[in-house]
């Protein structure tokens, strides 16, 4: 930490406003080098979401003697999960001057472990049978609890998505404001990196003739 200090530092001195970091390239190591002292950590935490789950399990029919059908058993259980999304800091992260907007290619949506309340849960069998054991059951019930909640922590991926960009542009807003005397005239856009690009060259490349161009 001490040694990347030292590298911002060094850096800082050697730009003073945003384009001429662009111009010699630095903007990206510069952030790299501030943004987790920035935070206080490597993770920029956007938001968590408490949600009351219930989660249900339906053990399907057998057959009793290889042909007289058993009725289902359902089980349920209800908890309190917390689920808390972040950016790596650490991650690649890419930096775009384009019309005076710097677009920022963010790392992809992560999620902590969800925070499953177990001193809150609740069990209950939905449907029952007198001529079948419910405990195992709920036994395969509870051992897949944690999985269902890893695949709904997914799933609510997209709904933080947007929190997700507007914090995410707020930070770095605030960090050009705090690194470069010109920082705060720069409106920043993120994109994330699973996302479809939305900036297109603003200029055709030097290997390439426009359309209609005749020597």
């Amino acid at each position: 930490m001490d040694r990347a200090g030292k590298l911002a530092q060094t850096i800082g001195q050697q730009v003073r406003d945003v384009a001429s970091a662009f111009k010699q390239g630095t903007i990206t190591t510069i952030f790299t080098s501030e943004a987790t002292t920035l935070s206080g950590s490597q993770y920029l935490q956007f938001a968590t979401l408490s949600q009351h789950e219930t989660f249900t399990r339906t053990d399907e029919s057998t057959t009793l003697f290889g042909y007289v059908p058993l009725p289902d058993v359902v089980v349920q259980a209800s908890a309190p999960v917390s689920y808390t999304y972040y950016l790596d800091l650490n991650a690649r992260w890419e930096f775009t001057l384009q019309d005076g907007v710097i677009w920022v290619t963010a790392p992809d949506i992560k999620f902590n472990k969800p925070a499953l309340d177990v001193s809150r849960i609740t069990y209950e069998v939905k449907k029952g049978s007198s001529i079948r054991n419910t405990s195992e059951a709920m036994d395969n019930l509870r051992s897949s609890m944690t999985w269902m909640c890893y695949e709904k922590a997914r799933s609510n991926i997209e709904l933080v998505r947007e929190t997700g960009r507007k914090q995410t542009e707020t930070f770095v807003e605030n960090w050009l404001a705090k690194s470069f005397a010109d920082g705060k005239k720069y409106p920043v856009k993120v994109r994330f990196r699973n996302e479809k690009p939305t900036v297109q060259p603003a200029v055709t490349p030097l290997d390439q003739k426009p359309r209609g161009f005749s020597n």
